[in-house]
């Protein structure tokens, strides 16, 4: 017969079921939000009816309100932007450096400060979405090999290329070093 565990004994979880388990909060929480969200827009909605009484939606009303037409983080304008950017600097800064980020080179640039260069924001995000995605239950057990084959390997590859949008920055961790590179003028201007 196996002894009874003591509460005061600290819980050990393995070093490699952590990225998982940090993930798995991550997502946890990020969808507790939006269900909070829901939850109190729907409460508000529900509040301001009479009671007993069904209230059509107006179809004009919903003509002058600005929804996002997309949730690709460069569809979005200020506060929505700089929200997506703190949850996108968290995912990369948490889970993708420490996992995926591997040593800096020539051959393999990468800029501490990537959230000022639009391309790479632009590709991590859509990484990001993906994960979220393919990360997910739902997407059943071949999701997070999907991820890396079908979006992980490409945008690394393209991020941290030599020509890359990294190109004129860190080459080597101990020279820290910062530009962005002018972009191409539009034909006929």
């Amino acid at each position: 017969m196996s002894e009874p565990t003591h509460e005061s004994e600290p819980v050990r979880i393995p070093d490699h079921d952590l990225d998982d388990l940090v993930s798995a909060v991550a997502q946890l929480t990020a969808e507790s939000r939006k269900q909070g969200k829901i939850l109190a827009r729907l409460t508000d909605e529900q509040s301001s009816e009479p009671e007993g009484e069904q209230v059509e939606p107006d179809p004009e009303e919903g003509a002058g309100a600005e929804a996002p037409s997309s949730v690709f983080i460069l569809a979005l304008d200020g506060k929505a932007y700089a929200e997506e950017l703190a949850g996108l600097t968290v995912w990369v800064h948490h889970l993708l450096l420490p996992v995926y980020g591997r040593e800096i080179s020539t051959g393999r640039p990468w800029c501490p400060q990537w959230h000022e260069h639009p391309e790479a924001v632009a590709r991590l995000h859509a990484l990001w979405l993906a994960w979220q995605q393919l990360t997910d239950v739902k997407a059943g057990l071949a999701g997070p090999s999907t991820w890396h084959r079908d979006h992980l390997d490409p945008a690394l590859l393209q991020l941290r290329t030599p020509d890359g949008p990294f190109g004129a920055c860190t080459t080597s961790p101990a020279r820290p070093n910062h530009r962005l590179l002018a972009s191409p003028e539009p034909a006929g201007v």
